[in-house]
């Protein structure tokens, strides 16, 4: 798990665009577990392992190996659900063409 986790953390830490020390304010850990976390030196208590996932808005399931994809979690992903329940069918598809191009980007910016 170790190994795995430490992968994970790193990854979606950088998805997310935050440093460690960034991703440790947000958690409420100290800079340095987050930095053993992910060198695999440490593995976190089930309550850091919350906090880092509430802080990534991703699931424990991903960041523990279980699943492969960073699933959005979170304040995050209801606030995107609740305001797209009163979109148009039009105003959905934009979200989700801009949602692409978004992610394209993304995926363009770990290449570069």
């Amino acid at each position: 798990m170790p190994e795995i986790f430490a992968s994970r953390l790193q990854s979606a830490r950088q998805l997310r665009g935050l440093s460690q020390s960034e991703l440790a304010s947000k958690s409420g850990l100290q800079p340095s577990a987050v930095s053993h976390f992910e060198n695999g030196r440490r593995s976190p208590s089930f309550d850091n392992l919350k906090s880092l996932s509430n802080a990534l808005d991703v699931t424990t399931d991903y960041l523990l190996g279980r699943v492969d994809s960073p699933t959005l979690t979170g304040n995050v992903r209801d606030e995107l659900f609740r305001h797209a329940e009163n979109m148009s069918k039009h105003d959905l598809d934009t979200l989700t063409s801009f949602a692409e191009m978004l992610a394209k980007k993304a995926e363009q910016n770990k290449k570069d």
